[in-house]
């Protein structure tokens, strides 16, 4: 998924991702073992905004992740997913990356 267009910005900062609710177990990656990260963002592009919560590998999230920091998602994939809970059903769109990094800031121009 290309986001060269778009502004990404830190709303939570991340945290282990849990597989389980009742359980609590975490969620970690099936080929490597690793504990999966979930990062809260705001993705903004030309016509809108939009919250987004993305899966990084635990080795993949940057140092300085905080609060209104931009990012930069490297091998960000979407994906539809539905299901059915007690009779209703429920889709949405699954974002997984490989790392998420802070982004400097543009340079401002005077």
């Amino acid at each position: 998924m290309d986001t060269s267009a778009a502004t990404l910005v830190v709303t939570k900062l991340p945290e282990v991702k849990v597989k389980g609710r009742q359980t609590g177990e975490i969620a970690v990656d099936p080929v490597t073992n690793q504990r999966l990260m979930t990062l809260e963002l705001v993705f903004i592009a030309a016509g809108g905004s939009d919250m987004i919560k993305v899966t990084v590998p635990e080795q993949g999230v940057g140092e300085g992740l905080v609060m209104g920091a931009p990012v930069i998602l490297s091998g960000l994939v979407a994906r539809p997913w539905e299901s059915e809970f007690g009779g209703r059903g429920r889709h949405g769109i699954a974002y997984r990356a490989d790392a998420g990094m802070v982004s400097a800031p543009a340079a401002v121009q005077g």
